[in-house]
């Protein structure tokens, strides 16, 4: 599909003339390219590169879901999402799933269902969140977070989460696309 989206798009290609680093830390490559534009002008781009993510709709035999409050640095406030984090370099994103659950509420899944992928800030960044639901969950420890990890953990129906997007109580985009998603599944057999 994407060759097919590429070549039927072909029209508004960009093309890179050169890519500068501005900087790298622990999580953020930020980038600053010369293009070319589809009319042969130049133009730049800033973005970031991201390794990508993964993000949990945990599903509970109760038929409740497990959240995560977080404060959230660059925002100064905590979230309500659902839990989520990075795929470790070469990491399949499985794996990356199963860790983060455990290590954020410790629980594990005997079933894992794949449903799709998000790109929250195609407008600057190449980040990519995959997204699973998790069913058969069991209780297997108490949290496993990393070190500078503070969250805690607590279960709402599917109603109470959609509820709490349209209060404006759910904004983070990971959360709301992965409640859409739970929401078709659950509900309509997606």
């Amino acid at each position: 599909m994407k060759n097919k989206q590429t070549h039927d798009h072909a029209h508004l290609q960009e093309t890179q003339i050169d890519s500068t680093q501005v900087y790298r830390g622990k999580l953020l490559d930020v980038r600053f390219d010369r293009i070319q534009l589809p009319d042969g002008h130049e133009s730049t781009r800033e973005y970031v590169l991201h390794q990508g993510a993964v993000v949990i709709i945990p599903l509970l035999d109760s038929g409740e879901l497990i959240f995560e409050r977080q404060f959230r640095y660059p925002l100064g406030k905590a979230f309500l999402e659902l839990p989520a984090g990075k795929i470790e370099p070469g990491e399949d994103i499985l794996n990356t799933a199963t860790r983060e659950l455990l290590e954020e509420t410790g629980h594990s899944a005997s079933e894992w269902r794949y449903l799709g992928v998000m790109h929250p800030c195609i407008g600057y960044s190449n980040e990519r969140i995959e997204i699973y639901l998790a069913r058969g969950l069991q209780l297997e420890s108490g949290q496993q977070l990393d070190h500078g990890e503070f969250l805690d953990v607590l279960n709402l129906s599917l109603d109470d989460a959609l509820h709490a997007i349209r209060s404006g109580e759910i904004t983070d985009g990971k959360t709301i696309t992965a409640l859409f998603w739970a929401e078709k599944v659950l509900s309509s057999g997606w």
